[in-house]
């Protein structure tokens, strides 16, 4: 069995021994609820769709309802990790449009030991997909989704949980576009994900019986896509959220460099990433598009309408290992095509994360061997951020190299979970860091 079918296999298996059950529709309060989306078999609960008006006050709470978590306990004073709630909020995208984000808050059970009120954690999701099955507030309720046509696993459910039983208060964001069902999610576009990472927080403080008030401290935790998600909402902070107070960010494995990033996932097991990522560019800006029909073939445009619906799990079987010399009209790579198409190239630099200097201090880890989101673009991340006076604990992960891309990127996640937790969890109690920035060299 291929290396990622065997890591697909296992995240599969331990998701189901976690627990799954069919997919509820969602109880909810709130405006207008159009008809129930079917995406790849998958009914998304009417909750997704967004009303036709949304509020102007980003991080404003649009809807919320119960949601039943797939692993959890009813103790004798309630629900056991916490309770759970589906979440609707406002934010706004990269051009300046309002845009509703879907998500789930949980309030835990277990008691904050730290000093200070109840602290607030927003977790931004590592890849999940571009279908609206595929949201990580979906897979709370199923970490299993699998029908014979979409496969989806909520990965993310362990650092949720793992939080949840420090007493820190979690939020879930899902994105713009993956779940609520009126857009296509602008994959690694660094201001969508900053924004509705950053109004995730803000619209945690309306949930009714949250805890957490506008002087909890915050921190950010994700990795991979959430990496890079967070890592760009720590820059953004200061001039789009300075209402949030953050106090630590932990971003794993950030794709901070998509031109870098780009290159190393065509031909892997995540090649689909290609076009989720130029599904989500050419929504944020369509003026790309003639250029896009120019250089894609008839099989790279039946690609990116297939991905457009798909979970990783779908893409790793029906896309891994393909290169995109095989969507292009003239044979070249997508990253051949960006390089030589200024406009491209000048959409991809404005993706870059390390311009600006973060807000409070910042845990960077990257598996020396990550050759999928590679190492050495995140690593410069750190030197980018040290060079501009940041508050940056950088962490190689030497683990070994295991000839599967995926793995190489996927092993980290899991080794340095708890060691991140540990880190964030101190933020959150007022401890300070300790920067590492003075054995950062400038460049990698």
């Amino acid at each position: 069995m291929p290396a990622h079918r065997r890591l697909l296999a296992a995240a599969v298996a331990t998701a189901a021994c976690l627990g799954a059950q069919a997919l509820p529709a969602a109880a909810a309060t709130g405006p207008d609820q159009p008809g129930q989306v079917v995406s790849r078999g998958v009914r998304i609960p009417v909750f997704y769709s967004p009303p036709a008006g949304l509020p102007a006050a980003d991080g404003t709470l649009i809807r919320s309802g119960p949601l039943p978590l797939a692993i959890g306990l009813h103790g004798l004073h309630g629900p056991l990790p916490g309770r759970a709630t589906r979440l609707m909020y406002k934010s706004t995208d990269s051009t300046g449009r309002p845009v509703a984000v879907t998500g789930a808050y949980v309030e835990p059970a277990a008691r904050w030991r730290g000093t200070g009120p109840r602290p607030l954690v927003v977790v931004a999701p590592g890849t999940m997909g571009q279908g609206d099955q595929c949201a990580a507030s979906l897979g709370l309720e199923r970490p299993v989704s699998f029908n014979g046509r979409t496969v989806s696993v909520g990965y993310e459910d362990l650092s949720v949980y793992r939080l949840l039983a420090r007493g820190i208060a979690v939020v879930v964001t899902d994105y713009a576009g993956l779940g609520a069902t009126d857009r296509l999610h602008t994959y690694v576009n660094r201001v969508d994900e900053a924004h509705a990472v950053l109004d995730a927080a803000r619209a945690a403080r309306s949930v009714d019986g949250a805890s957490v008030t506008p002087v909890s401290p915050v921190g950010l935790f994700g990795y991979s896509q959430g990496g890079g998600a967070v890592a760009a909402a720590a820059e953004l902070q200061p001039d789009y959220a300075p209402d949030v107070p953050l106090a630590g960010t932990y971003a794993g494995a950030p794709p901070a460099d998509l031109t870098e990033v780009t290159r190393a996932i065509d031909g892997s097991e995540l090649a689909g990433a290609l076009g989720w990522s130029l599904n989500g560019f050419l929504q944020s800006d369509p003026e790309l598009r003639p250029l896009a029909d120019a250089h894609l073939n008839s099989a790279g445009k039946a690609a990116l309408a297939d991905l457009s619906t798909m979970c990783v799990g779908d893409a790793l079987f029906s896309y891994g290992f393909t290169k995109s010399t095989k969507w292009t009209t003239d044979g070249r790579s997508i990253s051949d095509v960006v390089r030589s198409t200024p406009a491209l190239q000048a959409f991809l630099d404005s993706q870059r994360i390390g311009r600006l200097k973060p807000s409070g201090p910042v845990r960077l880890a990257t598996g020396v061997s990550d050759n999928l989101v590679p190492h050495a673009q995140a690593r410069q991340l750190a030197a980018d951020w040290c060079a501009k006076g940041a508050d940056v604990t950088y962490k190689g992960l030497a683990l070994p190299g295991l000839g599967s891309a995926l793995i190489n990127h996927f092993a980290p996640l899991l080794a340095d979970q708890g060691a991140a937790v540990s880190w964030l969890t101190d933020r959150l109690a007022g401890e300070p860091a300790v920067s590492t920035c003075a054995a950062m060299p400038s460049r990698s």
